[in-house]
């Protein structure tokens, strides 16, 4: 840049000079003055204009001497600049696509109107559409009825489980996730081999249960005769009979709730199994029943129960969900312990709550208190003829009826178990919310 000032300074020189020179010839050294300033301004005007011309066009031609020049350089160096910053940018972008045409889950990106604005090659194989159906509508192309009822509700917090439009044989999990200010990205992924996986768990689980269920009713007669003749016996084979019976009697409660589970997780409920259900005297009774699962402990068992309340559900799968819940107060609450039955219509529906004064849960158990089989403290749940399948069956109840399960519990401090069903609940939600929840049990 030096060097360039340099040049002007002695075209500037040059100039003036010149032209003062020349008219000292004439003995008109002020005219000659301002004509070398008029031929320097001219020269400086072209130079400019050539400047402008090659910025403008991108010629890089030899560039003007002095300023212009410098200007002109700096110019093309940040031209270069701002071509290699294109270039990486052109092939990081071109790696993107690459690799997101290459993901194995059908992506597809949609604005706001549900219209196809990107996909991936996968989507092409999974959902049936092709980079001709940029523009339309995605519904247009996944016309089953859940999917619609699935983009009426939340799709955001929720997956749903479909047939592929292609091959109804295919299940698919869809995830609907937003990004940027006005875009969605639907991906769609192949879960038909888990599925698969899940039915042959369940049927395995059903079989096994049915299966069990006639030996264990021939054993457990084979035990109650032999302990109607207990007078015959010693002291310890006394004892050996009862222990026999009370673990045939644990494992015939645990075929019959893995039956029910089975049940509850395979069938999806028919509107016609729905009736207007009287819980105040549903609770009343299964309260009668935990005044005398207390027995010596003497628990209280409170009841803020509304008589007029009623809602529609299916009332041998709701009494089993409300029974678990309180028979469970009753067995983890310290006698004397105070336990509270709630039947109340709130903002965000009918609930049922029971609160209680018991031993209380660690937070980190309480996600996976709904998971079968699954114990906070072994030994303690035995111990008091708990099968480890409760909680799971109050989930899948309320699945069945739209609800869903809140647990709030501390450590020494009791626990309450929530129930919170809808307030309205039609059918079709009632069969999308069962066929689409996400499980996550092992």
């Amino acid at each position: 840049m030096r060097d360039a000032w340099v040049q002007e300074y002695s075209l500037l020189v040059l100039a003036a000079g010149g032209g003062a020179l020349i008219g000292a010839v004439f003995e008109a050294v002020l005219a000659g003055l301002v004509l070398g300033l008029l031929i320097y301004v001219l020269f400086l005007h072209l130079r400019l204009g050539r400047l402008l011309r090659n910025s403008t066009g991108h010629n890089w031609a030899s560039p003007p001497i002095g300023v212009p020049g410098a200007i002109q350089g700096r110019v093309r160096r940040a031209w270069r600049r701002w071509f290699a910053r294109q270039h990486r940018l052109i092939g990081l972008l071109r790696r993107y696509h690459d690799s997101a045409m290459s993901i194995p889950d059908a992506t597809v990106v949609l604005n706001q109107k549900l219209e196809i604005e990107w996909l991936n090659r996968a989507a092409t194989d999974v959902f049936g559409v092709g980079r001709r159906d940029r523009g339309l509508r995605i519904d247009g192309f996944l016309r089953s009825p859940s999917f619609g009822e699935w983009l009426r509700q939340d799709p955001f917090d929720h997956v749903l489980e479909i047939a592929s439009p292609v091959d109804e044989s295919r299940q698919l999990s869809l995830r609907l996730q937003p990004y940027g200010d006005d875009r969605m990205l639907l991906v769609g992924r192949d879960i038909t081999a888990l599925q698969r996986l899940q039915a042959v768990r369940q049927d395995f689980v059903a079989n096994v249960s049915h299966e069990l269920r006639t030996p264990l009713t021939v054993l457990a007669g084979y035990v109650e005769t032999l302990n109607d003749m207990a007078d015959e016996f010693d002291p310890q084979m006394r004892r050996i009979l009862l222990n026999m019976q009370q673990q045939g009697e644990r494992m015939r409660r645990i075929v019959e709730d893995l039956l029910l589970l089975s049940r509850l997780e395979t069938t999806v409920p028919q509107e016609s199994q729905f009736e207007d259900v009287p819980v105040a005297d549903l609770l009343e009774g299964i309260a009668h029943d935990a005044d005398l699962l207390s027995g010596e402990d003497r628990h209280v068992i409170a009841r803020e129960i509304d008589p007029t309340l009623r809602m529609r559900g299916i009332t041998r799968e709701l009494q089993s969900a409300f029974s678990n819940l309180v028979f469970n107060a009753v067995k983890y609450t310290p006698a004397g312990g105070h336990i509270t039955l709630r039947w109340r219509l709130a903002p965000e529906g009918r609930v049922f709550e029971v609160v209680d004064t018991g031993l209380g849960i660690d937070r980190q158990h309480i996600p996976r208190l709904t998971e079968r089989f699954y114990r906070v403290d072994v030994g303690r749940s035995r111990s008091r003829g708990g099968t480890g399948l409760g909680l799971a069956i109050v989930k899948h109840v309320l699945l069945r009826h739209g609800g869903r399960l809140e647990i709030e519990s501390e450590l020494g401090r009791g626990s309450c178990f929530r129930c919170v069903f809808p307030e309205k609940l039609e059918s079709s939600t009632l069969s999308y919310k069962f066929n689409n929840a996400v499980m996550n049990e092992p």
